[in-house]
């Protein structure tokens, strides 16, 4: 009974320790005001974009992005997310390849309704709002290729993920976004971006926090029980 008592505590403490947050920039899902930030049409110099993320846990346990990008061609863009050394890729020429019923233009739509990328689901590289904007969640585009590579080498799926690429980091730093557009024609205009991070604090900070809780519950236990002469020392 003390041991189902004890790990009870102790499962009860962990899930506790788990803290969400979303650090936002610009115009997402609707709030604030929007960033307005033209991405230069055929120009691979780009814009960066940062949000600063604080008051975390120390280790990343999932994260997931949110672009809300309007106008332009889709198939043009190219977006990665860096921190602390690490660059994962969330969009590299979307639709540009040789399967799928796609080609070297990549897709037409144009812009992303509030795009969440994440770790699992279907390759955002092969949606299509059927020639407007895209919106839904889907994982993360994860081709660590140059967006100038032949199409025929956008045809093989990614291999890195968000978590995957920043699962374990302590995420209180300055996370900076990346995006281009790799080919002439129009131009696409970032309205707003945030980032969704889930983080605990290190292991043994959180094991000896949860171990100490269920302890002193324990003991306390005990003593009630002494107390009214139902056990001895």
């Amino acid at each position: 009974m003390k041991l189902l008592f004890l790990i009870g505590l102790l499962a009860l403490g962990a899930v506790a320790s788990t803290r969400a947050d979303i650090y936002s920039e610009g115009n997402v899902n609707g709030s604030g005001t929007s960033l307005n930030t033209v991405i230069p049409d055929g120009n691979p110099s780009g814009v960066f974009t940062a949000l600063t993320v604080s008051g975390m846990g120390n280790v990343l346990s999932n994260i997931t992005v949110t672009l809300n990008i309007s106008g332009g061609y889709n198939g043009d863009l190219y977006a990665y997310l860096s921190y602390n050394g690490s660059l994962m890729t969330l969009l590299n020429r979307v639709g540009v390849g040789t399967i799928n019923g796609v080609d070297a233009f990549g897709s037409a739509d144009s812009g992303f309704s509030n795009l969440t990328l994440g770790s699992t689901g279907s390759d955002v590289h092969w949606a299509s709002a059927g020639g407007g904007a895209l919106s839904g969640s889907y994982a993360a585009d994860g081709r660590q290729i140059s967006p100038l590579s032949a199409p025929a080498s956008f045809d093989a799926a990614g291999t890195a993920t968000l978590n995957g690429s920043f699962g374990g980091m302590n995420p209180n730093g300055i996370w900076t976004l990346y995006l281009a557009d790799m080919s002439g024609g129009t131009t696409s205009t970032l309205m707003g971006w945030s980032l969704d991070i889930m983080a605990v604090p290190e292991p043994t900070v959180l094991t000896l926090a949860v171990f100490g809780i269920g302890l002193a519950s324990v003991l306390g236990f005990r003593r009630w029980r002494r107390a009214r002469g139902n056990i001895s020392d």
